[in-house]
C-alpha cells in the first residue's frame, strides 16, 4: 500500500492519520519491524566484532560458538519433535513463545557447555575448534529430525532459518529490546579487555588482566545477543562477519571503542538496508531476508580474505 511521505511524518509525529489503516501499518507493522532490525543489526555487528577480536579471527562471527546451533536444536525439537502438539500451536500466542523460548534454552544449554570448557582450556583457538565441533554435532541431530519429520513442518521450519524480521510484534518487541539491551550493557563494559586481547593473550596477563574472567563475560554477552536475535528472528547470517570489517575498513583504526560504536550504526543501517531490498520484488513477494544479507555480506568477507592475503 503507498503512504504519502508528508502522511507518514505526520502520522509519527502526531498519532494523527487521514487513514485508519494507514496508522495501523505503520504503528503496528512498520515501526516495530524497523526496530527489531535496528536492535538484531547492533547485536549481531557486535557479537561479530567480539568474536572476530577475541579469537583474531578475521571470519569468526556470533554463531562461531555454536550459539546458533543450539537455538535451531530447540526450535527443531518444538516444530519437528511433537507433531501432534505443534500443528495446533504454530499460528497462535502460545506457539510462538514456545518456540522463542526453546531457542533460548537450546542456545543458553551450549552457553553453559562453552562456558565449563573455556574455564579448563586456556588456549582460545582449541575452544574456537570445540565450539564449531558442538556446532556440528547439533547439526547432525537437527539434520536426522528433518529427515524423519513431516513435509509441513519441514517446510516451516525451514521458513524459520531464513530468518524474519516481521515476527516480532506486541509485547514481544520490548523482551526483544530489554535483552538486546542488556547483552550490550556488557559488551560495551568490556571493550577495555578486548583492547588488550587484540595485542594476545600473553599481553593481556602482563598487564593484569584475569583472561578466564574477561572470556566468560565477552561470551556471555555474545551468548545473550546472539541466543535473542536467533530466539525472535531466526539465524541470520553475515552481518556479524561483514560489518566489522566495513567498520574497521571506514574508521582505519584497531580501537575497540571505536569500531564498537561504528558497528552499531552501520550494523542497524545494513540490516535496515538488507530488510528494505528483501521487499523490492514488489506484488506480495518478499525474499528471505538471509538471502539479501548473504548478497550484501559475502562480497564483503571475499575482498577481506583477498586483501589479506595479498598483505601477507
Amino acid at each position: 500500500m503507498k503512504i504519502p511521505i508528508k502522511e507518514v511524518i505526520r502520522t509519527i509525529f502526531s498519532g494523527i492519520s487521514s487513514r485508519e489503516e494507514w496508522s495501523a501499518i505503520i504503528f503496528d507493522f512498520r515501526i516495530p519491524k524497523a526496530a527489531t532490525a535496528i536492535l538484531a543489526g547492533i547485536a549481531l555487528s557486535v557479537s561479530g566484532l567480539q568474536m572476530q577480536t577475541i579469537f583474531r579471527n578475521p571470519l569468526a562471527g556470533p554463531y562461531v560458538l555454536g550459539i546458533s546451533s543450539g537455538a535451531s536444536l530447540g526450535v527443531a525439537l518444538v516444530i519437528l519433535g511433537y507433531t501432534s502438539v505443534v500443528g495446533n500451536l504454530m499460528s497462535d500466542w502460545a506457539g510462538k513463545w514456545l518456540i522463542i523460548f526453546a531457542s533460548w534454552i537450546g542456545s543458553g544449554l551450549v552457553l553453559l557447555l562453552i562456558m565449563a570448557v573455556s574455564v579448563r582450556i586456556k588456549d582460545i583457538m582449541t575452544i574456537l575448534i570445540l565450539g564449531m565441533m558442538f556446532g556440528s554435532i547439533i547439526s547432525a541431530i537437527v539434520s536426522a529430525l528433518q529427515y524423519f519429520s513431516d513435509e509441513a513442518l519441514l517446510k516451516s521450519y525451514v521458513i524459520w532459518t531464513m530468518g524474519s524480521v516481521s515476527n516480532v510484534s506486541g509485547n514481544q518487541i520490548y523482551i526483544f529490546a530489554a535483552c538486546i539491551l542488556a547483552g550490550l550493557l556488557i559488551s560495551l563494559s568490556s571493550v577495555k579487555y578486548l583492547n588488550m586481547l587484540l595485542l594476545g593473550e600473553n599481553y593481556a596477563r602482563t598487564m593484569g588482566l584475569n583472561i578466564k574472567a574477561a572470556r566468560l563475560m565477552i561470551f556471555l554477552s555474545t551468548s545473550i545477543l546472539t541466543g535473542t536475535v536467533t530466539a525472535f528472528c531466526g539465524p541470520i547470517g553475515f552481518i556479524g562477519i561483514a560489518v566489522p570489517h566495513l567498520c574497521r575498513i571506514l574508521m582505519q583504526t584497531g580501537d575497540q571503542k571505536h569500531l564498537m560504536y561504528s558497528s552499531i550504526l552501520a550494523g542497524s543501517a545494513v540490516m535496515l538496508l538488507s530488510d528494505i531490498l528483501s521487499l523490492l520484488p514488489g506484488k506480495g513477494t518478499v525474499l528471505p531476508l538471509n538471502t539479501v544479507t548473504a548478497i550484501i555480506g559475502i562480497p564483503i568477507v571475499i575482498f577481506i580474505i583477498m586483501k589479506n592475503n595479498r598483505n601477507s
